[in-house]
């Protein structure tokens, strides 16, 4: 049985060309990581490689932002100046989209994010990539939500206005054309 979440060789190469460019444009992200290391771990990761594909193919333009010694991990996150266009309106999760009675999305952001193999951004999460640039300053993004909040229906987003981050709360239900979601995967 073919495995489906890895990437034919082309795809690949044409990815580790896309992401090292990325890398080294950005270099205000990481600026003590170097890049055959991140590579080299990539290659031997054909699922990380395959989530990060998906990533990229739905507008995210992920980048490394940080490396945690402790779990010797990397963490890549949407880097793209709006919320990504193929990302967005969606619904929270599953239960604000079966919720809905009408004019359904097609998806939420909760079952996209499980299927492309990465997790939403936590609020922590969002604030530490807003000190990275400016991000979200015509869009918005959900925010992996603390079920103390969505217990009672409600779901968090994030957005960057008047040189501040925000965070807020919707219905879980809602969406919007302008808001979509972020992810970010550890390699």
């Amino acid at each position: 049985m073919k495995n489906t979440k890895a990437l034919a060789s082309s795809q690949s190469q044409d990815l580790l060309n896309i992401l090292q460019k990325r890398f080294d444009n950005n270099t205000q992200r990481h600026p003590s990581l170097d890049w055959p290391e991140i590579e080299a771990r990539l290659q031997a990761q054909p699922d990380k490689m395959w989530s990060l594909y998906q990533m990229e193919n739905t507008g995210g333009e992920p980048d490394v932002i940080s490396y945690y010694s402790k779990t010797d991990t990397f963490t890549f996150c949407d880097c793209s100046a709006e919320s990504p266009k193929d990302r967005r309106s969606l619904c929270y999760d599953r239960e604000g989209l079966e919720s809905r009675k009408e004019h359904k999305p097609k998806n939420s952001a909760i079952d996209m994010a499980t299927e492309m193999g990465i997790e939403l951004l936590s609020q922590e999460q969002y604030r530490q990539l807003q000190q990275l640039g400016d991000f979200d300053s015509k869009t918005s993004s959900w925010l992996l939500t603390p079920d103390e909040i969505r217990k009672h229906g409600g779901a968090i987003f994030g957005d960057f206005r008047y040189e501040h981050v925000f965070v807020y709360h919707n219905g879980a239900q809602s969406y919007y054309a302008a808001r979509g979601f972020r992810g970010w995967l550890k390699v």
